[in-house]
């Protein structure tokens, strides 16, 4: 890998000039447990309240996630047992210090997210007007207690990351025995009721994750906007390892705020300061994270992600995107409060203090005029390896380092690679600019004597042709892979999933082919008791198969098929797939490899 040098000024977010209303909000909602385990803080040596520290900095709002019962037979289940008589004890400190106050109903006894929204125990029998009424009860109930304590909301979400609705299943939107979007809509409506009734200036939210993921959110307020559904601001988590570059959430952003005219808030974001592990509970972020965002995991290089998060929103169209929360900011190691009972903090190192509670440098951006100038000092050259015939994907950013030593992504725009390379054995240069500095780059191509004859075999044109389908189409998609490791290579896979019973083949007739022995390869991973045979035909010999077993997530099989010798010149290469309802897979990067003889 070669490096360079440049000279690259980067003017960062003054944060003076940000409008009185942009929100610096910080998720504090295991504050409780952690001062009540005997959790301190500390800035500059001095201990002082977490709220204090935070105000001090330029923090104006918290969030808090409210949790129905988080306990199981008397017992607490942790992850801050964030049930809403304590939320509403951090509230009454945050109100009564001048902070605003988001509030994050869950709608379940413990966490809910995009994979699982389970219904509170109480309400696990409950369908129809017994579970809207249960949800707009309980809402009331909520906020009309906090408002008698001097601690009302000035924000409220209804639910949390609801991609998929929430109160599982008659609040599903899709999924087997869902109750679709007229089950979600109805629970979501009553909910908001509840709201305008106990106060009718108390900002609405919904929110979802994967902030890269435009064709979700579409998807998703579309349907809202169509079903006439009251709400206010449209919440959107981002961690940049899992959902996509700044550039996709920016476009997502901008996309979003031109066709609903809804306020924008980043509900959730964090980043690493480090790789180091303190409580010996594996964290979240580790080098593959590091690897997937671009920034290096140190206090520069959080530093850099979250001043490059406030630069992208503040160039969301008409001004729409209004802040942003860092996600549990506070929560740092303490025994007793980790993201379960008995077990430890995977969030440590994402921190806004370190693992002593002494605040971070982070905080110089959320407090005064950010206007330091960092030389970009180098940048890494990328070195892509293909098959004769195969397009590379060349990445759009490359890694660089600055001088205020952080490591951050940097955009590049490449030249188109000449055909005849592509169809050369050997190195190949290709010339791109950094886009933010006008500065010259170049990546080198390795085209290999190998040729890969399948066409769109890793679904990097972001569609299926020329694949084709015959079965139950509706459960196939070619789609950007969210987290990135659902796909094997590149950003793109093809998913299935349906929520009935469905069979389906999946196939390419690829012709031309000179004569002689070939391998066919793929790789899958998936879960659930489908049956899925990687099959060839049409070659000049017997159909040939094997069979695969799906083992779960991220656990990808690698079936071939080899000493296929092809002698009419073409051959069809299927993947059949006969699964139950909800059973899913990730299939990639096929290869039609021709043998050394």
């Amino acid at each position: 890998m070669r490096l360079t040098a440049l000279i690259f000024i980067l003017i960062f977010m003054n944060i003076s000039i940000l409008a009185n209303d942009f929100i610096i909000g910080v998720d504090v909602s295991t504050l409780y447990e952690i001062e009540k385990a005997g959790g301190k803080y500390y800035d500059s040596g001095v201990e002082k309240s977490c709220l204090e520290i935070l105000k001090d900095h330029g923090v104006n709002w918290v969030r808090l996630r409210v949790w129905n019962d988080p306990t199981d037979h008397g017992e607490p289940l942790g992850g801050g047992n964030c049930d809403y008589v304590k939320m509403t004890q951090i509230a009454m400190r945050a109100k009564a210090a001048g902070l605003k106050v988001l509030v994050d109903f869950h709608y379940s006894d413990w966490w809910a997210d995009p994979g699982k929204q389970n219904k509170p125990k109480a309400w696990a029998e409950l369908h129809g007007d017994d579970l809207q009424n249960a949800i707009y009860n309980y809402t009331r109930e909520v906020l009309i207690y906090m408002r008698q304590n001097q601690a009302s909301p000035d924000m409220v979400q209804i639910g949390n990351e609801i991609n998929n609705g929430f109160l599982w299943p008659d609040g599903q939107i899709s999924g087997q025995n869902a109750g679709g979007f007229d089950g979600f809509v109805k629970l979501a409506k009553k909910a908001i009721k509840a709201v305008r009734e106990v106060d009718p200036s108390i900002k609405i939210m919904l929110h979802l994750a994967d902030g890269g993921n435009n064709p979700l959110y579409r998807w998703f307020f579309d349907e809202m906007v169509r079903r006439n559904v009251d709400f206010d601001v449209i919440g959107v988590s981002y961690y940049p390892y899992w959902h996509g570059s700044l550039k996709d959430l920016s476009e997502n952003l901008n996309d979003i705020a031109r066709r609903y005219d809804k306020d924008i808030v980043i509900a959730e974001t964090a980043y690493a300061w480090t790789l180091q592990d303190f409580d010996g509970y594996p964290n979240i972020f580790g080098e593959q994270q590091e690897h997937i965002a671009g920034y290096d995991a140190s206090i520069e290089g959080q530093k850099a992600f979250l001043s490059d998060l406030i630069r992208t929103l503040k160039s969301v169209s008409e001004g729409k995107c209004k802040g942003f929360f860092y996600w549990e900011g506070a929560w740092i190691p303490v025994k007793g409060v980790g993201w379960k009972i008995n077990e430890g903090n995977p969030w440590e190192n994402q921190a806004l203090f370190d693992f002593h509670g002494n605040l971070l440098d982070i905080v110089e951006i959320f407090e005064s005029p950010f206007e330091k100038v960092a030389v970009l000092k180098e940048f890494s050259l990328p070195i892509i390896e293909v098959f004769l015939g195969e397009k590379p994907e060349l990445p759009g950013s490359v890694k660089a380092a600055f001088s205020d030593g952080s490591v951050r992504p940097v955009e590049v725009q490449w030249e188109e690679i000449p055909a005849e390379d592509l169809n050369t054995p050997g190195e190949h240069v290709v010339k791109g600019v950094i886009t933010s500095a006008g500065e010259k780059i170049e990546a080198t191509v390795i085209v290999k004597e190998e040729r890969n004859y399948l066409q769109n075999a890793s679904f990097e044109l972001a569609v299926l042709e020329p694949w084709q389908v015959a079965g139950n189409r509706e459960a196939v998609k070619v789609i950007r892979a969210d987290p990135p490791q659902n796909a094997h290579h590149g950003k793109y896979a093809l998913n299935y999933w349906l929520d009935k019973d469905f069979e389906f083949e999946l196939y390419q007739n690829v012709t031309n082919l000179p004569d002689g022995v070939y391998t066919v390869s793929m790789w899958i991973q998936g879960g659930g008791s489908d049956t899925v045979y990687l099959k060839i035909s049409e070659y000049g010999g017997p159909e040939k198969s094997v069979k695969i077993v799906n083992t779960g997530w991220l656990k990808w099989n690698n079936p071939q098929l080899k000493n296929i010798q092809i002698t009419t010149g073409k051959i069809k290469i299927s993947v059949i797939v006969r699964g139950k309802s909800g059973n899913w897979g990730w299939i990639d990067e096929f290869k039609l490899m021709r043998e050394v003889q």
